[in-house]
């Protein structure tokens, strides 16, 4: 298959009262307004860029120049990626699959019986949340170009084209960034469960950052034209060595530049060794 904010009304005066009126009153001088310019965003620490740098040539040593699956059209990576929302690569592709064999266009889903939709994704879970996610996105798209297609976005800047994706409800930063990168080659930096705790121990980010906000963060340090290979590097990175529960520290070729085996495992290291 291929492929706004509220503004207040302004307050009405009050009638005045008895009291009011009797009484003589001294105009209130208007408070004078000044607009607040948005101070520029300081460019991230020389030894952080170094260490992004450094990180980025060694998973390439590790794991070498990694290539992803033939991109998608950008409105089929949009649907995949709300698919792969809290579930594995597995699960996601067989419910996109099911989708496709089940309804012969994106237009058919978003117009199908949401009870359709929920049913041929199950295999994806959370089925119930992400059905009518599918078919709000696809509807918001519908209505604001007129007919199903995110080509457009090409033509916009990677900041612009982003916004415009994040306008779509149930679409987050990871889900933008990824049909971004990976489908229509814009830059982005999408960060997951996996990225967002290596980052955090290697000391690339804050340790109390978001994920959404290591978003921005990590795509202020890495080249915009290593997001793709450091993005999935670090996935990898994330699911053989530096796991959740048990990082394989003894395995990994960055301990020299990680916070976390600074702080937490060295100094066991050296109380065993003791």
């Amino acid at each position: 298959m291929s492929a706004s904010r509220k503004a207040s009304d302004p307050e009405r005066p009050g009638r005045p009262t008895a009291a009011h009126s009797q009484a003589p009153t001294q105009k209130k001088r208007p408070r004078a307004t000044t607009t607040r310019r948005k101070a520029p965003r300081r460019p991230p620490a020389p030894s952080l860029l170094k260490l992004a740098l450094e990180v980025q040539r060694r998973l390439l040593e590790s794991y070498g120049e990694p290539t992803w699956r033939t991109p998608l059209p950008p409105v089929d990576e949009l649907v995949s990626t709300i698919l792969s929302q809290n579930t594995n690569d597995l699960n996601r592709d067989r419910a996109f699959a099911a989708l496709q064999e089940r309804f012969p266009t994106w237009e058919a889903v978003r117009d199908a019986r949401p009870q359709a939709v929920i049913r041929a994704i199950r295999p994806a879970g959370l089925a119930n949340l992400k059905g009518p996610r599918i078919q709000q996105a696809l509807r918001a798209i519908t209505e604001a170009r007129g007919r199903l297609e995110l080509e457009f976005l090409r033509e916009l800047t990677p900041d612009d084209a982003r916004d415009w994706l994040l306008r779509l409800k149930g679409v987050g930063p990871k889900t933008a960034a990824i049909v971004l990168q990976f489908s229509l080659g814009t830059p982005a930096f999408p960060v997951d469960t996996h990225i967002h705790r290596v980052s955090g121990r290697l000391g690339l980010r804050p340790e109390k950052a978001s994920a959404e906000q290591a978003h921005t963060l990590l795509a202020r340090l890495f080249p915009p034209e290593s997001y793709y290979s450091a993005h999935l590097n670090l996935i990898q990175h994330g699911r053989q060595v530096c796991k959740a529960r048990r990082p394989l520290c003894e395995r990994c070729a960055l301990t020299d530049l990680c916070r976390y085996y600074r702080k937490v495992v060295a100094p066991k290291v050296k109380t065993g060794a003791a």
